[in-house]
This record gives C-alpha cells, structure tokens and sequence, in this order.
C-alpha cells in the first residue's frame, strides 16, 4: 500500500493533478492554486483558505494536503482545518518554524500556490461509526497550541450530526491560543488552559482534564488528542490512567507526506507504521513517543537520518518502497 501511495502523491507533483474521493487522478489547475483569504493567528501562525474544489469535495476530517510554493519548493505536509464544499476552498494553518513556512507566510490574497494536493492520509475512524452509537459515546478533544486547528473540523462534523462533545484547548499564554470563537460555535464546552493562568484554567491540559474528571464529574468514552509530541505523550499518560481510549494525530513527525523519507516511521504497539500512509492518526496508548521525538531530534541531521536508515534497515520506508529518497 505504502508504494501504491508514494506513486500516486509523485504522479501528482510531476502533472500538477490532485486526488479525487473516488482515488481518480484530476487534472488541477495549471495556474496554480489562489490564496483567497490570508489572517494572521499570532506572531507565528497564519490561517489561509485556498481555492481548490476538487480538494473541498473530497475532504474529510483527519485528512492532510501537502502544499508546494513554486516549482523549486519543498513539500510541506499541512492538516486540513476546514473546508468549504460550496466556496471550493480548503483552510490550512501553518506556524513559522523554517524557511518554508517562513517563505509561505509571505504569500498574501491573491498570490497562488504551485500545487496542492490532496485529501491525503486516512479520515478520522469516527466518521465511519453508525451516528446511533456514537449518540451514546461521550468525546473528549484535546488541542495543543496549532492543534487546536485539525481538531476543528472533527468537531465541526460532530456539530453537522447532531452530536454534543467537549473541548479542551492549552497554550503556553493567552495570546497563543488560537480558534476560540470558532471552536465555540461547534463544540457543546470548550475548556482553556494556560501554562501561566493568563486565561482560563492555570495549568496543563493534562491537569484540566484531570479536574474535569475528578472534580467536576465529567465522564468521557473516548478521546482526540492533537497537538506537540509531547504533550500528546503525557496527554496518552492521563487518559490511560483514566481509563479513556485515545486517538492521536501524529502529523507533527511528517516531512515530505509521501512515505519515502522515512521520517513518520513510527512504532504503535508491536508493528512499525508510516503517519502519511498509515495515518495519521493511531492509538494513543500504543505509540512510541520517546522512539518518534528521537526519530525527530536526529532527522534534522545528514549524518542522524543516514544513522536512522542504517538502524532501522528494511523498515526505514514502507514495505515495496523501492524509490530513492527525496532530497528535502
């Protein structure tokens, strides 16, 4: 599957097509992709909505695009924050971490992108579910900083049935918080924590949902977690310690989105998975975060990912995968 994949994401880079729901490749515009609406978030996250209809027709919650600015670009794998069937557009939000994103945030209204592909990586499991069980599940979505963007649209689609679930959204201050209104709109509750106790809830994440359980009787059958490894990491500790199933979105380790660097290799439990492919959402109690965030930390590197090929041997890339690596 893995290698199936890493063609179809390549095939459209070379001919600027993008997916469709059906698995049909589409002719995509060949003027590229138009910014129709550009918003600052804070000092280093932008929100931006890109005209791409066919994207917008197929999009489902959980899923990625990979953007590429212009012709010499890198891919930048980017999780869908919404979309908009009817507009045509999907909402991406990216914080400024390198050249990339940097070069991306300068693009204003109007400007296009060179390709835009997608919907990548597998929806949310919860779509699948018969509506009438999860009338009697109780769900519990914890964003982290930037996560607080992919988790909108789950949430959004739990609102378009008719479904109540709660929200928890942490961030260091309370000029980092991001989504608030929107996510209000949407969800039953929407919970914030801040590390410093600038807004709402002083503390972790992790505490709040403590005291949401422990204090304030909430009950919850399952939970979403997004945001940094880290957090995600303890955020898993808490929830398995409460006896709460969890889902994770492991997007943050993706780098070219494809499979074939190897830099979403992840361990969930006794099998060795790939978040653009497999992904990029497992379960939570299952990942090997200290493994993903090592993985993480020496990636950066030549010299750490050639050690990463060298340990992990055939396992490096996904099964069948016999193409050479993408120079980043």
């Amino acid at each position: 599957m893995g290698i199936i994949c890493s063609i179809m994401y390549l095939i459209c880079f070379i001919t600027g097509w993008d997916d469709s729901v059906n698995g049909n490749l589409l002719k995509g515009e060949k003027m590229g992709y138009r910014i129709v609406h550009k918003k600052q978030l804070n000092n280093l996250v932008y929100l931006m909505d890109i005209e791409a209809p066919r994207v917008a027709k197929s999009a489902k919650p959980g899923q990625f695009v990979i953007v590429k600015i212009d012709e010499r670009g890198e891919r930048v794998p980017l999780t869908i924050a919404d979309y908009d069937r009817e507009k045509g557009t999907v909402s991406i939000v990216f914080q400024v971490v390198g050249m990339s994103s940097k070069k991306l945030s300068t693009l204003n209204e109007g400007d296009s992108l060179r390709d835009f592909v997608g919907p990548l990586g597998n929806p949310s499991d919860f779509i699948h579910e018969d509506i009438e069980k999860l009338k009697n599940k109780k769900f519990i979505f914890i964003a982290g900083g930037v996560g607080a963007a992919p988790v909108y649209p789950q949430v959004k689609w739990f609102k378009e049935h008719n479904l109540d679930v709660d929200v928890i959204i942490g961030a260091k201050t309370k000029d980092l918080l991001i989504f608030t209104e929107k996510m209000e709109q949407v969800a039953k509750n929407v919970y914030y924590a801040t590390d410093d106790g600038s807004f709402g809830f002083h503390g972790m994440v992790t505490a709040l949902l403590e005291d949401l359980v422990n204090n304030q009787g909430k009950a919850y059958d399952e939970a979403v977690v997004i945001g940094p490894m880290i957090m995600m990491k303890f955020a898993s500790m808490t929830t398995k310690k409460l006896n709460i199933p969890t889902i994770v979105s492991l997007n943050t380790i993706m780098v070219d989105g494809t499979g074939m660097c190897g830099a979403c290799r992840v361990r969930v439990g006794d099998e060795v998975k790939f978040a653009c492919v497999d992904g990029p959402e497992f379960d939570g109690h299952l990942v090997n975060y200290d493994e993903a965030m090592r993985r993480q930390t020496m990636f950066k590197t030549e010299e750490g990912r050639k050690m990463l090929k060298y340990e992990e041997g055939d396992t490096h890339r996904p099964v069948g995968c016999d193409c050479e690596e993408v120079d980043e």
